[in-house]
């Protein structure tokens, strides 16, 4: 071999060492988080769990072995990756640089022109693995004041083929309305003082009321204060509830009364959309991967670090991934 080709041959095998060494923390992590309580049935719940043998994965140029789980209740086998985004996957050392994409938020072509040796088919397919999962981190309570306002993106049908009614539009394109139709998906953010955040695509056109109470109604007490813009349904809504409401106008006249304003929850907006921009459009029905994705993004302020790419695998592998199509 000449100079040129050893330093390929080089570059190699320390990739691939490098991919097997990094992995391995990741995937031990994962394994005790999950059996801290001791081994449960990922098929019924039972604890009545043994050991059932190993089984193999490749990791680059190495073979590492896994181990195998039974339940005595149900009789079904499973593994640690099982019902996770690493299920099923054949190419698991090239987790960590695809993490590593998806934190700069590069296009699935991009992220497989880095990775190497991989299609981005492929990287569409888990990516929405690992969204699929992240959309499913929840809190509890909203506590104190709760910033809360919508914001709309133009319904799309991206990637479907003989879309019925319009012509296809190019890189996301514009509604033939103006202002607010049922061309446009309303998206509610709720955001409290301590960056509790609710972000999800409730319907296409205007927000109602009955809508507010199935999104978040759970999530708010009277002890918490609402802060809105001046749509209507915000007011009925905080009325029905019992709980004080302060209104902001859209025309920027007052925009703070004491402690009480919209800026959060109109910053985030702001960042989401300009975030949204690369994509050049988002099909409709993943919309909702994607909110969750920048909203892990900004919980974690867009680092890209060898600890938040961790983060993202051992949460999104602690969630049991649930893709659903959403139709309206």
């Amino acid at each position: 071999m000449n100079s040129a080709e050893q330093h390929r041959l080089k570059e190699f095998f320390i990739n691939s060492i490098a991919s097997f060494s990094a992995s391995e923390p990741v995937f031990q992590e994962v394994n005790e988080r999950k059996n801290k309580d001791g081994f449960t049935c990922i098929h019924c719940d039972s604890k009545q769990v043994v050991r059932f043998g190993k089984y193999m994965v490749k990791l680059g140029l190495k073979e590492v072995e896994r181990q195998r789980y039974r339940c005595k209740d149900c009789g079904k086998t499973f593994t640690d990756v099982t019902s996770t985004p690493l299920h099923h996957t054949h190419k698991p050392d090239k987790w960590l640089d695809f993490i590593k994409c998806m934190l700069e938020g590069y296009s699935l072509r991009k992220s497989a022109d880095l990775i190497g040796d991989i299609h981005y088919v492929t990287l569409f397919y888990w990516r929405h693995k690992v969204l699929s999962a992240l959309k499913q981190m929840d809190f509890d309570k909203f506590s104190g004041i709760v910033e809360m306002d919508e914001t709309y993106f133009l319904y799309s049908e991206k990637g479907k083929r003989n879309i019925e009614g319009r012509n296809p539009r190019k890189r996301g394109g514009s509604s033939k309305f103006r202002g607010i139709s049922h061309e446009q998906v309303c998206v509610l953010i709720a955001r409290d003082r301590q960056r509790a955040t609710y972000s999800d695509v409730l319907s296409r056109g205007r927000i109602v009321k009955s809508q507010l109470d199935k999104a978040i109604g759970s999530k708010l007490s009277s002890d918490n204060i609402l802060c809105t813009d001046a749509w209507r349904a915000f007011s009925t809504y905080a009325k029905s509830k019992g709980l004080e409401h302060y209104r902001f106008k859209s025309d920027g006249k007052e925009r703070v009364r004491g402690l009480y304003h919209i800026q959060n929850v109109n910053n985030y907006h702001s960042r989401l959309k300009g975030w949204m921009q690369r994509f050049n459009g988002v099909a409709t029905k993943y919309l909702t991967h994607y909110l969750s994705w920048f909203h892990f993004l900004d919980m974690v302020k867009h680092r890209n670090d060898n600890e938040t790419v961790k983060r993202m695998i051992v949460e999104s592998c602690l969630l049991i991934p649930h893709i659903k199509t959403l139709e309206y």
